[in-house]
């Protein structure tokens, strides 16, 4: 009797141990799991209630970049149309310059002479070349018909929309931790193409290098212009968006009462509808975290 008793609990499987790496369990298969397995579940640790309002606030930041994308747009078709020539593109462009540099000093913290004298050197590089290049960009695409520059401009804008990074800058302002990444590289070059496809329709050279000068500007400076005002103060960057967006929908309703319309409902549709359904769609939000999922570093490798 005793000795039955002893084979019987020298065959009988040892206690389930929860262990991450070790050799397998007599006894259990691999995927085994036991009563305990669940304890340590946590649903929905990680999901943030958001407010209406706040998200309503921070869509301004893609209503405020349709709207100077729009205005670039009116600035070309007003241009291509005779209505605002050379003298005036140059003096549009001399104002942007400056308003910007203006903007930056009185809103980057860090700003030192060196830094600023860098900025003006490389803004004359880059106008300097605009106006070298300029004679090459006006015969560029003098073989391709006009309706195809405006069906692959319009492209590359929607593209340039679509892969813009709307909560920062390509040029990124001093102290910036993050470099930009690849999707806002291909945006920002795809609308430098449609400035080049635009700019290749105009009759002579000055006219070429304005409207490069100015999108190019607003391509490349803006984005960093509204980042910088925004950092400084929300409330002046929520002003700011709204006038511009006034601003724009009173030039457009001026061009054309459809294009009036259907802007407005994009500005309804961003700002109002998106975070409605935002807002909606967290309710059936559903996350499980537990002891499965991978370690996560507390700390940045890059340090």
């Amino acid at each position: 009797m005793d000795m039955n008793f002893t084979a019987d609990s020298s065959l009988a499987p040892s206690r389930w141990r929860k262990v991450a790496y070790g050799r397998m369990q007599p006894g259990y298969d691999d995927n085994h799991t036991d009563e305990t397995f669940l304890e340590d579940m946590v649903m929905n640790a990680n999901v943030v209630k958001r407010n209406m309002l706040k998200v309503m606030q921070d869509s301004v930041s893609i209503s405020q970049y349709l709207c100077i994308v729009f205005l670039v747009v009116l600035v070309w078709i007003y241009t291509l149309r005779s209505t605002l020539n050379e003298n005036s593109l140059l003096l549009l462009d001399i104002s942007l310059l400056g308003s910007g540099f203006i903007i930056l000093v009185l809103t980057e913290e860090m700003l030192s002479l060196k830094r600023l004298w860098n900025y003006v050197l490389n803004v004359s590089f880059f106008t300097t070349g605009l106006f070298v290049l300029a004679p090459i960009y006006q015969t560029l695409t003098r073989s391709i018909s006009s309706d195809s520059i405006w069906a692959v401009t319009i492209s590359l804008l929607l593209l340039h929309l679509f892969l813009h990074d709307y909560s920062g800058s390509t040029i990124r302002p001093s102290g910036a931790l993050k470099n930009p990444n690849l999707t806002s590289c291909i945006s920002l070059n795809a609308s430098i193409v449609a400035s080049v496809f635009i700019a290749s329709r105009l009759p002579s050279r000055v006219h070429v290098f304005a409207t490069m000068l100015f999108s190019l500007q607003i391509f490349l400076f803006a984005p960093l212009v509204t980042y910088c005002i925004k950092k400084y103060s929300f409330r002046l960057h929520l002003l700011f968006s709204l006038g511009l967006m006034a601003v724009t929908l009173t030039f457009v309703y001026s061009l054309h009462c459809l294009l009036f319309v259907l802007l407005v409902g994009i500005l309804i549709f961003v700002n109002v509808v998106c975070p409605y359904w935002l807002i909606r769609i967290q309710e059936y939000k559903f996350e499980i975290n537990g002891p499965w999922d991978e370690a996560k570093l507390c700390f940045d490798i890059t340090d």
